[in-house]
């Protein structure tokens, strides 16, 4: 239920940001309530979500890259997207998280 709140918030989002700011005003005040009683019944159970969205990618990061094969040993990475969030409990990793890649363009 999680990752699918998480899914679900992500395209809320996109579609809120496609509306004019006075409409869009009460439904983005509407998706950070939703998302801050997922955080907290997350909490309750001492499970968080983690987004690492334009972090530099690391091959020990806990999740794995749909599209590592389409670049070299040697390319700085940054994750571009979250597909699936990494969720971490109280004795760490619940579950890999899913990205993809591009290129840290210098």
């Amino acid at each position: 239920i999680a990752v699918e709140s998480w899914r679900f918030s992500r395209l809320f989002s996109r579609v809120v940001n496609k509306l004019d700011a006075g409409e869009a005003g009460r439904y983005v005040n509407q998706l950070r309530y939703f998302q801050n009683k997922v955080a907290e019944s997350l909490a309750t159970s001492g499970l968080k979500l983690v987004n690492v969205e334009g972090q530099l990618f690391d091959p020990g990061m806990a999740a794995s890259a749909l599209n590592i094969g389409d670049f070299g040993p040697d390319d700085q990475l940054l994750v571009d997207q979250m597909v699936e969030p990494i969720i971490m409990g109280p004795e760490g990793l619940r579950k890999l998280g899913t990205v993809m890649l591009r290129k840290e363009h210098a």
